[in-house]
């Protein structure tokens, strides 16, 4: 596929569902004047309307068409790792996962959220893991340490990479691209 046709929404937007419902309807109609396919790569638990709890994503995703599908996922993390793994990954500690773009977006994806809300969220984790399956972090905190050491000083937690295989993620897009032929 060529990459003109990867269309992105602004990072962390679970954060605010009318902007992703806004931005997701934007690109949606930008997909589909390019393909007659569009996979839809966010996760079951991404999307909460509060006005209505019984609509999701899909229900969202569902009303532009049936040439619309969702890769099958909970959320960015479970795409890169399943629960399984993820559970061998913390070992028996209480971790926050996080992904390269929420460590390069941090400053934007929490920007309403105060101290207050901070402590109340990530100090009851023991750390933070990033899952890493490109290189990222040790690029990232060779250019960008003090960035690395805000995000985890704000959160009161350490932060720590775990190299991944992209596997999980190559395979969930294969299935949804065979379920929507």
């Amino acid at each position: 596929m060529p990459a003109e046709q990867l269309l992105f929404t602004a990072p962390g937007l679970h954060e605010n569902a009318q902007a992703l419902e806004k931005q997701l309807k934007k690109q949606i109609a930008k997909a589909l004047d390019l393909s007659p396919r569009v996979i839809i790569v966010y996760g079951s638990t991404c999307f909460v309307d509060t006005s209505d709890p019984l609509r999701n994503i899909d229900k969202l995703i569902r009303a532009h068409g049936p040439r619309i599908s969702r890769i099958q996922a909970g959320n960015c993390v479970d795409m890169l790792v399943g629960r399984e793994e993820r559970e061998a990954i913390a070992d028996g500690q209480r971790v926050y996962w996080l992904t390269p773009g929420w460590l390069r977006h941090w400053r934007y994806i929490f920007r309403e959220w105060d101290d207050g809300k901070a402590n109340e969220t990530f100090p009851q984790n023991d750390k933070a893991i990033l899952l890493d399956g490109v290189g990222f972090f040790e690029e990232y905190t060779q250019e960008h340490a003090d960035e690395v050491l805000a995000f985890s000083d704000w959160m009161k937690i350490p932060i720590e990479p775990h190299p991944i295989s992209l596997d999980r993620l190559h395979n969930l897009l294969l299935e949804q691209a065979k379920n929507t032929s």
